[in-house]
């Protein structure tokens, strides 16, 4: 909608903009595959391969690397350095990418999921869960 010439083309395009250790949290994009182009600056980014490996793909990009991360995968993009910024351009491979942050979904549902079930899924204690969806 920002840049009319992209509309009906299937495309994003997005400037991401990182104060220092600033942070993308894990999300998917359902509908789009994502490439990552670093302008400025410094970031760790990576994704993790669907079931049953589970492999994380990591790598510390500095200005003028790119990165791809395949569409519907589990990714994120972090700025480790404590005193500049970094600057980002991401395109989206539609012009409604979808964004799922994890923490968000499977955290801060509503209704909430039931902390016993989560407890189990990720075999942790069931007070751990009762905080974080309260952080949510």
């Amino acid at each position: 909608m920002q840049i009319p010439g992209l509309n009906t083309l299937g495309i994003s395009l997005a400037r991401l903009d990182f104060a220092p250790y600033g942070l993308v949290p894990p999300h998917t994009h359902p509908r789009a595959t994502e490439i990552l182009t670093v302008i400025e600056g410094t970031l760790h980014v990576g994704f993790v391969t669907s079931n049953t490996q589970n492999r994380l793909i990591f790598k510390v990009l500095n200005a003028g690397d790119v990165f791809v991360f395949p569409v519907g995968l589990i990714h994120f993009q972090f700025n480790p350095d404590m005193h500049k910024d970094a600057v980002a351009i991401s395109g989206l491979s539609s012009q409604n990418p979808g964004l799922n942050i994890i923490a968000d979904q499977v955290f801060g549902s509503d209704p909430k999921i039931d902390p016993g079930l989560l407890a189990k899924a990720f075999q942790v204690d069931g007070s751990l869960i009762d905080y974080l969806q309260k952080q949510f």
